[in-house]
C-alpha cells in the first residue's frame, strides 16, 4: 500500500476500534513511511516551538504518542519526564523501543485519561487532533491535567481548523478562562514530500 493511502485507510476509520487497529498495522512501517518518504518535519517543529516555553525538566505528556517521534525529538533537546498515551498497542510498543518515555499508557483521546489534576507542567500532541481522530473535547481533560501556568502546545491542519468544532471550542475555552492563547505560528507543511497541500499551524496555549 502507497503511503497516501495509507494515511487515508488510517483517516476513514469508522471508530475508535477500527483507528486503533489500522495503528496496529502501521506500526512496524509507519517511522519509515512519514520520515523516509514523507520527509515529516511535524514533530521537529513542535519542539522547537515547545523548547520556547518548557523548561528541560518539565513533567511533559505526549498525548497521542504514536511510535514516539516526539519523545525521540524531545529527549534529543535533553527533555526527560516524558509520558505517552496513546490508542493503539502497537504504536505504544514501538514507542517503548525509543526508551525515551518513563510511562507508557493506553488512553483514548476524549475520554477521561485517568491522572490526577494537574499533573503535568505541559502537554504536546502532534498529528491527533485532527480528522476522524480526538474530538474537540479532548482539550477539557488536558488542561484538568496540565498545572496552572503549564503550556499545551500542538499543530492543527489549517483547513481542520476552520471547517471543524475546533475553533468554536477554542475560542470558548479562552473566553471562559480554562486557557489563554499565547502564540498561533506561522502554516508550514509537515509532510512536503507526500502532501504539499496540506499545512500545519501550530498553537500554543497557557492554562489558567
Amino acid at each position: 500500500m502507497k503511503v497516501e493511502d495509507r494515511i487515508n485507510w488510517v483517516y476513514n476509520s469508522e471508530n475508535e476500534q477500527e483507528l486503533a487497529e489500522r495503528y496496529n498495522t502501521w506500526a512496524n512501517d509507519y517511522d519509515k513511511d512519514l520520515e523516509d518518504r514523507g520527509g515529516y518535519i511535524g514533530p521537529q517543529r513542535v519542539v522547537e516551538t515547545l523548547a520556547q516555553y518548557l523548561p528541560k525538566d518539565a513533567k511533559i505528556l505526549d498525548a497521542g504518542v504514536g511510535t514516539g517521534l516526539v519523545g525521540k525529538v524531545l529527549s534529543e533537546q535533553g527533555y526527560s519526564n516524558l509520558e505517552g498515551i496513546d490508542i493503539s498497542v502497537g504504536m505504544l510498543e514501538k514507542a517503548a523501543e525509543k526508551n525515551v518515555y518513563a510511562a507508557l499508557h493506553q488512553k483514548v483521546m476524549g475520554e477521561p485519561l485517568g491522572f490526577p489534576t494537574d499533573s503535568f507542567g505541559g502537554i504536546v500532541s502532534v498529528g491527533v487532533l485532527t480528522y476522524g481522530h480526538a474530538p474537540s473535547d479532548s482539550f477539557d481533560e488536558l488542561i484538568r491535567i496540565t498545572k496552572p501556568g503549564g503550556y499545551i502546545i500542538f499543530p492543527l491542519v489549517t483547513d481542520f481548523y476552520e471547517e471543524s468544532d475546533f475553533k468554536t471550542k477554542m475560542t470558548s475555552l479562552e473566553k471562559t478562562d480554562h486557557w489563554q492563547l499565547v502564540s498561533r505560528g506561522e502554516a508550514f507543511q509537515p509532510l512536503p514530500k507526500l502532501e504539499p497541500d496540506i499545512c500545519y499551524q501550530i498553537w500554543v496555549y497557557k492554562v489558567c
